[in-house]
């Protein structure tokens, strides 16, 4: 459960980059882009947040991690990069 609320609030952050996006850019499907594109490194930051604190405090391993990791990015991150192949047009 708390694999899907992390991914949740990836996909929350990636609304707040798409809507500041619209209001502090020029509106445009370019703005649209690069907000996608900015919202990639982001999020592997807050990714990287969520498997440390796994780590650290919950006691996982790092191998037992890396895949919830790697799926917990992967997935907002997709959807992010087929926003930016999209509109970057």
């Amino acid at each position: 459960m708390h694999t899907i609320m992390v991914m949740g609030g990836g996909f929350v952050l990636l609304l707040v980059f798409l809507l500041a996006s619209r209001f502090i850019g020029d509106g445009s499907l370019l703005a649209l882009a690069t907000a996608a594109k900015w919202f990639i490194p982001a999020w592997f930051i807050g990714a990287g947040i969520n498997m440390a604190v796994g780590v650290i405090k919950a006691g996982y391993s790092v191998a037992e991690e890396l895949p919830i990791f790697l799926l917990v990015f992967a997935v907002p991150a997709f959807v992010a990069a087929l926003l930016w192949w999209k509109f970057g047009r």
